[in-house]
């Protein structure tokens, strides 16, 4: 597996990605509209196949986690992307790196609880906000969890990044 800059020629792989995974080629959170095609990221590869995607914005000493896609489940490619993620981040000096999820997501609040994140934010019904923006958002989502409520997670940067190399 090798984590590499997301490049211009991923650019296209990213907006069907995030077309897929997120029905359309924008992603909102906090009612801040993304386009992770034209962000910063990390192309995970195994082989001459992608397997993770991960897009980020940076914003003073903040770094938001806009997306995290790992293809294949527990080979390590969301741990990959998001330490690299994480490692420029904190080159960039930023003291955190945060991300929202919604409240149906359970395996998203595990992997990244697992990884120091805490649960920092809970926006009971900010749902109704982002569906005015997007209103395709589904209603119902992972195990038929109605989908109502954004919750946000952050870790501190405290010692992220030392001795590391992104290729």
């Amino acid at each position: 597996m090798l984590v590499t800059n997301l490049s211009d020629s991923d650019r296209t792989w990213v907006r069907e990605r995030t077309e897929l995974l997120f029905g359309g080629d924008l992603v909102v959170s906090r009612d801040v509209v993304h386009m992770p095609a034209e962000l910063p990221g990390f192309i995970c590869v195994e082989g001459s196949e992608r397997v993770g995607l991960a897009t980020f914005m940076i914003e003073g000493d903040s770094c938001e986690l806009v997306t995290l896609d790992a293809l294949c489940q527990w080979c390590g490619v969301g741990s990959a992307l998001l330490d690299a993620v994480e490692k420029a981040a904190a080159a960039a000096g930023c003291s955190r790196v945060w991300m929202i999820t919604t409240n149906d997501n359970i395996d998203a609040l595990r992997f990244f609880q697992r990884r120091d994140f805490r649960i920092s934010v809970v926006r009971p019904n900010g749902m109704e906000a982002i569906r005015k923006l997007k209103p395709g958002v589904p209603s119902n989502g992972h195990y038929g969890i109605p989908i109502r409520d954004e919750i946000e997670l952050e870790k501190s940067l405290a010692g992220v990044g030392e001795g590391w190399r992104v290729v």
